[in-house]
């Protein structure tokens, strides 16, 4: 999964707030994680205010 990839799908998940979208959240940073490594998730972390 592309960075750019992952910031559309995370502003999909993270906007309504739901318990549902916040696992689906933790599930594209951990792709993210896996194949970036934890300065992107770091860095999504951020722009997202997770």
């Amino acid at each position: 999964m592309t960075r750019t990839k992952a910031r559309e799908l995370l502003g999909v998940q993270v906007g309504p707030g739901s318990g549902y979208n916040r696992n689906a959240a933790r599930l594209i940073l951990a792709e993210v994680e896996r194949e970036h490594g934890s300065n992107a998730v770091d860095q999504l972390i951020r722009d997202f205010d997770l």
